[in-house]
C-alpha cells in the first residue's frame, strides 16, 4: 500500500516537473473521453475476473 502511495507521489511530481496539469488534463473533453473509456475498460475486465 505504501509503496503505490509513493509511486502515485513521485508520479505527481514528476508530472509538476514536466509543467503538466492533472487538473487541466482532467476537465479537458479529450481527458474525459479518455477517462470513461479506461473506466469502461476496468470495468468490463472486473466483470471478466469476478465471473
Amino acid at each position: 500500500m505504501f509503496k503505490l502511495l509513493f509511486w502515485v507521489f513521485v508520479l505527481v511530481l514528476a508530472l509538476s516537473f514536466f509543467g503538466i496539469s492533472l487538473q487541466a488534463i482532467i476537465n479537458s473533453p479529450a481527458g474525459q473521453e479518455n477517462f470513461s473509456y479506461l473506466l469502461h475498460v476496468f470495468n468490463q475486465v472486473w466483470e471478466w475476473v469476478i465471473n
